[in-house]
């Protein structure tokens, strides 16, 4: 089903003219739950990959022998969209709840030592075909693959998340010949990790730079503008129009377009390889809408439930936060870089 942007609250760059130069675009993603096929642009789903290609592994050293497994996740998660169906809505059952807590138990694999090589999860792959501000790939590849690993135990800080990108040209891989029982890790250390297969509803919307990466006067401009918003909607039940919240960049998932920085501030995403600038290849993003992004939520979805309606893949980043994932436009090929904000 298509998802379709409301139009902005306003037209920003009537009232910033200079913003108009920086005016960009950028396509939400729209994951929803479904049946996606290796030929289909997907969150979660099944993968375009070679039978004969060894699958991703996690081989830097970290626990991994303790943790959720993945079914019971999942599980949980079907528990749960099952009692937010209820009308009224009462909460889970007494058994539901016994059933919950018993699929959130952690299981050991004893077997299982630091640096075995770990299957890492699928996350997304999306097809140019399907995403037009998907930026290209090296020597004509028209498929950007993206996996990671499912534990928060990777360098620099030992907490840290570790993807792997994968760019492939589609029409050299026989579909008849395809891994179609990938492997999988027996535990995982973070259920946010474990993505529901989604169907993609690619759509293209304008988008503007974060605040911060914005000419210093337009900048202070902006924010003189939403002060004076603020203290005129002083006793309004609704929030005022934000540049950041309503008017620049969306939320949840989208491929190319501008990174938000507004945990961090902006610091600079070089390619680690040649120190060219990154830009944006993937935006994972926690929910769709809520949390101050109502404006942005698809006119097919209004009036239904943030949860679980917004979060239809399961997928959670830090503290409900997204992931920004960079390529190198120099050399496609080179590593990716990522924040998460």
């Amino acid at each position: 089903m298509r998802r379709t942007t409301p139009p902005r609250p306003l037209d920003v760059a009537s009232l910033f003219p200079e913003l108009a130069a920086h005016r960009g675009t950028t396509t939400r993603l729209h994951p929803r739950p479904g049946e996606p096929d290796v030929t289909a642009s997907s969150v979660g789903g099944p993968m375009l990959w070679p039978a004969d290609e060894p699958w991703p592994v996690c081989t830097e050293a970290h626990g991994r022998g303790r943790g959720r497994r993945p079914a019971d996740i999942r599980r949980k998660r079907e528990v749960q969209a099952a009692a937010w169906t209820r009308e009224p809505y009462e909460g889970m059952a007494a058994e539901e709840l016994r059933l919950v807590e018993d699929l959130d138990r952690e299981h050991r694999v004893p077997e299982a030592s630091d640096t075995d090589p770990l299957p890492l999860l699928a996350l997304a792959q999306l097809y140019a075909r399907d995403v037009p501000d998907l930026p290209p790939g090296p020597e004509g590849a028209d498929l950007l693959q993206v996996f990671w690993c499912p534990f928060d135990a990777h360098r620099p800080t030992g907490y840290s998340m570790f993807l792997h990108v994968r760019w492939r040209r589609s029409a050299e891989v026989d579909v008849e010949n395809i891994l179609t029982s990938p492997p999988q890790p027996q535990v995982v250390g973070y259920e946010g990790y474990v993505p529901e297969p989604c169907e993609l509803h690619p759509e293209q919307v304008e988008t503007y730079p974060f605040a911060g990466l914005l000419p210093e006067e337009l900048r202070e401009r902006i924010d003189a503008w939403e002060e004076e918003l603020e203290e005129e909607a002083e006793d309004d039940e609704d929030d005022p129009v934000s540049y950041q919240f309503d008017l620049s960049i969306p939320p949840g998932w989208q491929a190319g377009g501008y990174a938000s920085w507004h945990v961090t501030d902006p610091y600079a995403m070089d390619c680690a390889a040649c120190a060219t600038p990154m830009r944006l290849l993937l935006t994972v993003g926690t929910s769709e809408w809520g949390g101050g992004y109502e404006s942005w939520t698809p006119i097919e979805d209004r009036g239904l439930r943030p949860y679980p309606h917004a979060v239809p893949t399961g997928v959670v980043v830090g503290n409900h936060g997204r992931l920004n994932v960079f390529g190198c436009p120099s050399d496609p090929a080179h590593p990716p870089r990522w924040s998460v904000q």
